[in-house]
Formats: C-alpha cells, structure tokens, sequence
C-alpha cells in the first residue's frame, strides 16, 4: 500500500474512533441511524425462511391497502364491487379473522356489516371493546360469486396480504372466526366444532378459533361457546 494512502486511511480511522467516543460521552448507546419509517418496505418473500438482505420495514396498512385497490391477482376481481381490505385501529392488540366478503361487505368495503356484523358488535361490546380497538379483516379480500368458498388457488393469492397485514399491525392475539377462517389458518380439515376453545397459533400469534358471528345468527345456542372463547381471550389480553 503506498504511503499516502495508509497515513489517510489512518486518519480516517482515527477520525471515527474520536467521533464515537464523543458519541458515546454525549450519552448515544448506539450510533443514530435511519427511522423506521425512512428505510424501503420488505419484499414479499415465496419463502418465510427467506430474510431480506438489507435493513427494511413491513409495508403500513395504508400502503397495502391503496396497492390492493384495483388488485387483479385472481378471478375474483371481475364480478366484485370493492375490495374489502379491512377496519379498525391500526395498533392493535386483537385482530379478528373471517372468511370472505359477503354481499353487503362487497357493496361498502367494509367486512362484517349487516346483522352478522351487528352482532359481531354486540360480542365486542361484552368484551369491553369496540371496532376501534381492534382490528377486523377477512382471509380473502373479494368476494366469492354466491358467498361459495374460495378456491385454494384463491387462498393462495391473498393470504399472502393478510400476512402483511399482521406483520403490519404486530397484534398479541388472533380471533379466526368461523369454519373456513380457522381451517385455513391452521391448515387442518377439522371441524370448527372441536377447534373452537383451544388456543393454535399463525404465523406465531396466538390464535383462538370460535364460531362465526354468521352461525350464531342460525344457531343461538353457540353463543355460550363463544362467550367461554371470549373469556380466554380477555384473560390473555388482560394478562
């Protein structure tokens, strides 16, 4: 190395080394760096092994709400009205999980309206909550022709968008509401029936299966199911 270039290299170097101890002595831990909010949004990985290779960030719920909009990924997107991308408070605690829009969700873009909704109401009410506490979506973000089930090749567009919701959100506790939401959360054939009551987890939340608002409309007789559920989700909150 020629001398010119070791004696600057050294005095780089030793320029640092006094700039981190002033650093330090003015009481900095760690050497200040970009804000969260400044570093570029985390791809959308195939594989959850697969880390980014540089600093990032999980894209906010707005971002992936407006990138959504007008999103053509399967065949839902031709007889749909809105994309129901989802409600409530962007921090928190407890995110609750359904199937898909209905008619009425299709129509507003919002998820859980109509008398399953206002019922869904009711149980937060009990819980001491309301919509602006939590945070409401579904795993599929059209609706399906005729409220059917969605295709697994439909599942396997948008789940990927309810990931990027949660890692967005970063809630303590999942509620999967109904059949589809929880079998597809858990990846099990299981009925909802023996689900419900025990705690799983997704994508390493904790999550509570429980019936859907929808069946509680048809079977009245459930709600004490719920209600027990509901008792240990607050009991994980609260603790």
């Amino acid at each position: 190395m020629p001398d010119r270039l070791y004696h600057e290299c050294r005095e780089l170097i030793a320029q640092g080394k006094a700039a981190l101890e002033d650093l330090q002595n003015w009481g900095f831990e760690q050497i200040p760096g970009e804000s969260e909010e400044q570093l570029p949004v985390c791809p959308i990985r195939p594989a959850e092994s697969e880390q980014p290779t540089f600093p990032c960030r999980p894209e906010t719920l707005d971002e992936l709400e407006a990138r959504l909009q007008g999103c053509e990924l399967c065949p839902l997107c031709a007889k749909r009205h809105k994309v129901v991308f989802g409600i409530g408070n962007p921090q928190a605690e407890l995110v609750l999980v359904g199937e898909a829009p209905g008619r009425e969700e299709d129509e507003q873009g919002i998820p859980f309206v109509g008398e399953a909704g206002r019922l869904l109401d009711r149980i937060l009410y009990a819980m001491k909550l309301s919509r602006q506490d939590v945070y409401i979506c579904n795993v599929i973000k059209c609706r399906p022709p005729n409220n059917r089930d969605p295709e697994p090749e439909e599942i396997a567009t948008c789940e990927q968008f309810l990931k990027l919701q949660l890692s967005a959100i970063r809630p303590k506790l999942i509620i999967a509401l109904g059949r589809f939401a929880a079998q597809t959360l858990l990846q099990t054939k299981v009925p909802i029936s023996r689900l419900r009551g025990h705690w799983s987890e997704y994508q390493g939340i904790p999550l509570m299966p429980t019936f859907h608002p929808a069946y509680l409309l048809r079977n009245p007789t459930g709600k004490r199911d719920v209600w027990q559920d509901m008792k240990q989700v607050l009991h994980r909150l609260n603790g």
